[in-house]
């Protein structure tokens, strides 16, 4: 282990690697696309339970970024580079890159199991509504589950001319599978991106250099790390308890990595004690 400077700049090998692979990998996930090509089914995570879920993803979904939304890979990658460099002149290369990958399979692990967890009273409110489905139990059910994004003004026209005709069995039908699309789209949700390990990163950011300052970019706020990084885990633990079904942010995902950042970094200090004890 080296003394790091966190005011140091410039970026370090391992840093300057991952930005290129993520980057890459945007750019070549852009172009499958032009082919019909979706390279984030197979690369990206899926939830557990999802029929496309894969071991690998875990692993693979760190460098993949929304290619519809270009800022999501550019804060990370700006993140990376920021607290990543300094981490790794601290540590050494390889130390660096084992935290950063463990921190960030550990956020997906931490994200799936939530989600699935979330997810469960709405396969239990589907499975009861396709025993027995009704006007009131599917009303109950889209103002629960349906994003704002969904088409409301087609929904309403449809529960409109349910609501009076009734007695129309094709109504029950067609909200059967209104019920089993959004469980699917919800089953199915994929997560992208480096963020889990980047909360890492900035977890352990917080946690060896605690007194060097910082900036806020939303505000532009400077403030003491350790402050930044508790900031920022009240605000992901906020939002991944309220759980808005607008949010599209795998807020689980990035406490996940603080989690698993913390514990690494203890049981590296906890080594790191007993090697010194032994050389004495």
């Amino acid at each position: 282990m080296s003394n790091g400077n966190p005011n140091a700049m410039g970026v370090t090998p391992i840093v300057r690697t991952l930005i290129i692979i993520n980057v890459a990998l945007w750019l070549l996930t852009l172009g499958a696309a032009e082919f019909d090509i979706n390279l984030t089914r197979y690369l990206g995570l899926y939830n557990f339970d999802s029929p496309f879920f894969r071991p690998w993803q875990l692993f693979t979904h760190l460098f993949m970024h929304d290619t519809q939304e270009p800022f999501h890979l550019f804060f990370n990658m700006l993140g990376l580079w920021m607290f990543g460099s300094q981490l790794e002149r601290y540590w050494n290369p390889k130390r660096f890159l084992l935290y950063f990958l463990i921190t960030g399979i550990g956020a997906g692990v931490v994200q799936t199991t939530v989600t699935s967890f979330q997810i469960r009273p709405m396969y239990a409110q589907a499975h009861a509504f396709h025993q027995q489905p009704t006007y009131d139990g599917f009303e109950k059910f889209t103002s629960s589950y349906l994003p704002g994004t969904y088409d409301n003004e087609q929904l309403m026209e449809f529960m409109k001319a349910w609501y009076y005709d009734s007695k129309n069995p094709g109504y029950e039908v067609e909200a059967k599978l209104i019920v089993s699309s959004i469980v699917s789209e919800k089953q199915n949700t994929v997560n992208v991106g480096a963020s889990g390990a980047l909360y890492g990163l900035l977890l352990a950011f917080g946690m060896l250099f605690p007194n060097a300052m910082v900036m806020m970019l939303i505000p532009p706020i400077p403030m003491k790390a350790k402050y930044f990084v508790l900031v920022f885990g009240a605000i992901e633990l906020f939002s991944g308890l309220r759980n808005n079904v607008d949010d599209n942010v795998a807020h689980f995902a990035h406490l996940g990595g603080m989690i698993f950042g913390i514990l690494l970094i203890l049981l590296w200090k906890k080594q790191d004690r007993k090697r010194n004890v032994f050389r004495l």
